[in-house]
């Protein structure tokens, strides 16, 4: 879905390399978990990140709270098939020295230890994928010099929105504060990493109510100095879709199969706002009248019955929270 999508928008040609000249491709992260793909996923956007450079052009990657929780421990989404791809010729062997380690650990404390229900917990690959998201691993280092937030022009991408805790601070702040914790974990606790109305976390500008919440907005974007926010984690239900008269724009467009896998994206170009869906560049409203056409003309582009159904109508009658779409 992702090479689908980056191939519609003329960033990749048919041998999965760059061929988008100066453009800049900004990734709002959650590009692991829930799935078997991720290591590709990682390994394309690194591969993309040094050839985009060369041409003038840049990928900017950001950290969302998934790729955190990987690098801290949070492991709850990390599907067997994902440890699988991790797997090598001596897995077994690491499986096992690990296990005696822990049950050496173990007895010191006084713990029984249960070797099957371990090993469920920590499957072939388990100990690869944990090296490789180490402070010195492949994936581990390259995600700890990610940034949460990044400016832009007159937009600020990040992963998922800005509490009212944060709405003064500063996009260089909130880079160095996550930065330091993702390198330390002892300061996690308290921290902005893991607070839900941090940039990783907070769904207020994506699901909570645009009248009460315009005034935290209006704060935002004038302390940010931007004209609009893009944000992703919070699943739209398969489209590029603004809120707040188009100040914020939800990207997280469910591309991955889980989510039904709508192959669409957000384009910035000569100053207008498009989403590309299904190929198809559609402007964008910045008027809040003219957000049901433009679902509806999208929905047009799906094959029927078009996902975009449930979203249409939860607009049209007054909702403001995005259709449920947590598998």
């Amino acid at each position: 879905e992702f090479v689908s999508v980056l191939r519609s928008a003329g960033v990749l040609n048919e041998k999965g390399s760059w061929m988008a000249g100066k453009t800049h491709l900004v990734q709002t992260g959650d590009v692991v978990d829930r799935g078997p793909d991720s290591r590709q996923g990682l390994d394309l956007l690194m591969k993309l990140e040094k050839e985009a450079r060369k041409s003038g052009g840049r990928v900017h990657a950001l950290l969302g709270n998934h790729e955190a929780m990987n690098l801290y421990g949070d492991l709850r989404y990390v599907s067997t098939e994902e440890y699988a791809s991790y797997q090598d010729s001596n897995s077994l062997q690491k499986q096992e020295a690990y296990w005696a380690r822990e049950l050496a650990v173990g007895k010191d404390l006084g713990l029984q230890m249960d070797k099957s229900k371990w090993e469920k917990e920590h499957p072939l690959g388990w100990v690869e994928h944990r090296l490789a998201f180490s402070d010195t691993g492949v994936y581990g280092k390259w995600l700890r010099q990610r940034n949460a937030l990044l400016q832009i022009n007159d937009l600020l991408f990040l992963h998922a929105g800005i509490g009212p805790k944060y709405a003064t601070a500063t996009v260089a702040e909130l880079n160095r504060t996550i930065h330091d914790e993702l390198e330390n974990f002892k300061k996690l606790e308290g921290g902005v990493a893991m607070d839900p109305e941090g940039p990783l976390w907070y769904r207020g500008l994506a699901n909570g109510s645009q009248k009460q919440l315009t005034g935290h907005l209006d704060q935002v974007l004038k302390n940010y100095r931007v004209r609009r926010l893009v944000l992703g984690h919070t699943p739209t239900g398969g489209a590029v879709l603004p809120r707040f008269g188009g100040q914020v724009i939800l990207i997280d467009v469910g591309l991955s199969k889980i989510y039904g896998g709508t192959p669409a994206c957000l384009v910035s170009e000569n100053s207008k706002l498009y989403a590309l869906h299904r190929g198809q560049m559609l402007e964008l409203p910045m008027e809040s009248g003219g957000v049901i056409p433009y679902l509806k003309k999208a929905a047009t582009l799906d094959p029927a019955p078009s996902p975009l159904q449930k979203l249409i109508k939860a607009i049209s009658s007054g909702g403001e929270s995005l259709p449920s779409q947590e598998p």
